[in-house]
């Protein structure tokens, strides 16, 4: 594999459909409820599940970034015209947004009775309109540096994208741990290059990395058990306060797990999957070709199994949560593939949809 010749060999179907799971599970996995009693046998239990599918899911993001890097970000990239770049980001993203935002507009007023004004629907187009659309609005900004940052990938040799890297995880994953350690803080300024940006470049520079299958395995198995006994015992000594710390996508152990799952995910050639499993290679294509539309249909789907607006209610505070949580992510998978996919072969419905 030679990205330095547009060479780029990923299961892009595989990688993508990872992520859009992972999605769904992070948000059955934490599907706000009424706490009776917060040291009850049945909150204990709800709050191990959660914390155990929470873990597991955070690579979710990151994987999207990583492997959005890889694609837009390779050297042989580096002319398309800017015009050419942009039209197709806009078909990709600007009018899925459009009839989304519109869709959960509605979602609000009449499903959840929420009372519009003209303040929160500006507001909701500036920031969003539901809580999972700033996903759109990073993607937007990422697109906006990504002719900037092919030409310095392009440009630049492994050292110097290992050397940009390196600040971005001693500033991201870091300088943050001294908040745990201690009353001590060091000044941010220090460290500029912090964010998704790193996730972005790091996707294209993990295109040439290739680690030991038991390594990886290791690191994703060790990052995710640090994620959820971390998780415990911040809020065991530290306090609620600071719960989302080892959740945080920029957390040393969530980076370590992102990478490792990349990477393990990368090691899969494309054309052996189908092959072998034609049934999940089909299933796995076609989750891959809708995730967009999966993403933001996901969360009115899943609103509805819990909130019992069909008549039953799939929910945490119905079912055991070690099960539920799955099933919860699967129907809602299942549901909304069972909904895009007549859609899309509707005439002009198909670019709305995304």
């Amino acid at each position: 594999m030679d990205p330095k010749n547009g060479d780029i060999s990923l299961p892009v179907d595989l990688i993508r459909s990872v992520a859009i799971i992972l999605v769904i599970l992070l948000h059955a996995a934490s599907e706000p409820h009424v706490i009776v009693n917060l040291m009850s046998q049945e909150e204990i239990v709800r709050w191990v599940a959660s914390n155990f599918y929470n873990s597991l899911a955070r690579p979710c993001v990151p994987l999207f970034l990583m492997l959005t890097g890889a694609l837009l970000l390779q050297p042989a990239k580096v002319n398309e015209p800017l015009k050419v770049f942009f039209k197709k980001r806009w078909r990709r993203i600007g009018l899925p947004f459009a009839f989304w935002g519109i869709a959960y507009f509605a979602w609000r007023f009449f499903v959840n009775n929420e009372a519009l004004t003209a303040s929160s629907i500006l507001q909701g187009v500036l920031a969003g309109p539901y809580t999972h659309f700033w996903f759109l609005y990073l993607i937007a900004g990422l697109y906006l540096v990504t002719p900037l940052l092919r030409i310095g990938v392009a440009h630049s040799s492994r050292k110097i994208l290992r050397y940009f890297l390196l600040i971005w995880f001693v500033g991201t994953a870091l300088v943050p741990l001294l908040s745990l350690l201690g009353p001590y803080a060091l000044n941010a300024d220090v460290f500029l290059l912090t964010g998704w940006l790193g996730y972005f470049v790091l996707g294209t520079y993990l295109t040439e990395v290739r680690l030991r299958a038991s390594i990886l395995y290791a690191s994703l198995v060790l990052s995710s058990l640090w994620t959820m006994v971390g998780t415990y015992l911040v809020i065991r000594t530290i306090g609620e306060r600071f719960s989302q710390f080892f959740y945080d996508s920029f957390s040393f152990n969530v980076i370590l797990a992102s990478v490792s799952l990349f990477l393990i995910l990368s090691s899969i050639k494309p054309k052996t999957v189908p092959s072998r499993f034609p049934f999940l290679s089909n299933l796995v294509h076609t989750i891959s070709q809708n995730t967009l539309p999966i993403y933001l249909l996901h969360l009115m789907v899943m609103e509805t199994l819990q909130k019992g607006y069909l008549g039953f209610k799939i929910s945490l505070t119905t079912m055991n949560p070690v099960l539920e949580i799955p099933l919860v992510t699967a129907a809602t998978l299942l549901i909304s593939l069972g909904i895009i996919i007549p859609l899309k072969k509707i005439p002009y419905l198909s670019r709305l949809i995304g």
